[in-house]
């Protein structure tokens, strides 16, 4: 449930932000405007689906596959209607407050009126959606019980938050050298960097410590390695770190399952690194090791914790997902 709202929270950002990023980029021809749109698809890594059901990566496409499209499972409309699905199977287990604010998301983006509202001012829609993360969040931490099931919600939130910095980051990874930082960028550059940090909510944030000097070493570091900004990929690697060892009240240093080892591996190396030893490696291929390493932490989350096998009483192995599964279909119907 926390991780599909923290994702379309994040599409939204993406989405509108590149929407007001192409506003104040002049001389935009149908080519280039495919250079800031396919890549906005790359970064989530949906660019096989989105060719299966579009033929060329244009605004219209990627908006309509990215906020409404049913085929893409990872659409901000799908992503709210798994949240309120997983919702609605712990409904005994989450407050009044929360089931009722993300039932209303639900039925509004699911309503001819989330359409008309998109058409008239696509930034009214996505404000829309990110308030109602916004409020989620706070409905969280302010009614949930803190305990086992809320720091559930914690790692799941922090854990999609960490993925979609580093895709965010990604996105204008064309612009770099394979390797090495830039010693300088265009102006049209750095009006598109800007656009990472402001996809990021980071703009004022990153402005208070760094000034106006927009440069993709600065945004990196500050991205990727800040102990202190909330979206940053090592704070958000450190609470997650944090939420699954008070789960299972394993102390630092220690580990009972992949998830703990992985994470606690992780969050070591970010802490331990220097921005010039990421751009030595070459910033896109870090960020492409570090999704995989969140992913495999996803993983070793779902098998330590949720897809467990036991016995029942003939001896044959059940799985306790299929069985979730099975119940959720005859629900259903």
């Amino acid at each position: 449930m926390a991780r599909y709202i923290e994702r379309a929270e994040n599409i939204a950002r993406i989405v509108d932000v590149n929407l007001q990023l192409l506003l104040d980029i002049r001389n935009l021809d149908e080519k280039r405007l495919i250079e800031y749109w396919l890549p906005i698809v790359q970064a989530t890594g949906d660019e096989k689906d989105f060719f299966k059901l579009h033929p060329h990566a244009t605004g219209k496409a990627v908006t309509e596959f990215l906020v409404f499209q049913a085929e893409n499972p990872n659409s901000i409309v799908q992503s709210i209607c798994h949240a309120r699905e997983n919702a609605r199977m712990v409904r005994d287990q989450i407050t009044l407050e929360l089931w009722e604010e993300l039932n209303r998301l639900y039925l509004f983006v699911r309503s001819p009126e989330a359409r008309q509202v998109w058409r008239r001012s696509p930034s009214e829609f996505f404000q829309e959606i990110k308030s109602s993360s916004l409020h989620v969040n706070g409905i969280i931490s302010a009614t949930l019980v803190h305990d086992e099931g809320w720091w559930f919600v914690q790692a799941g939130h922090f854990l999609e938050r960490a993925d979609k910095t580093t895709r965010i980051l990604d996105v204008r990874y064309q612009t770099l050298p394979e390797r090495g930082a830039p010693k300088s960028i265009t102006p049209d550059q750095a009006l598109e960097w800007s656009a990472v940090l402001r996809s990021c909510s980071a703009w004022d944030a990153y402005k208070s410590i760094y000034g106006a000097d927009v440069h993709p070493r600065l945004i990196a570091e500050f991205l990727l390695l800040s102990d202190n900004f909330p979206r940053s990929v090592r704070f958000c690697v450190d609470e997650l770190n944090r939420a699954i060892r008070r789960i299972s009240s394993v102390p630092e240093g220690h580990f009972c399952n992949d998830s703990e080892k992985l994470t606690g591996r992780f969050l070591a190396e970010l802490q331990f690194s220097s921005i010039d030893e990421i751009f030595d490696v070459g910033l896109h291929q870090y960020l492409d090791e570090a999704q995989g390493k969140l992913n495999d932490i996803g993983g070793a989350l779902f098998r330590a914790y949720i897809f467990q096998q036991f016995d029942n009483p003939d001896g044959t192995h059940l799985v306790q997902q299929e069985e979730q599964q099975q119940q959720s279909q005859i629900e259903r119907l």
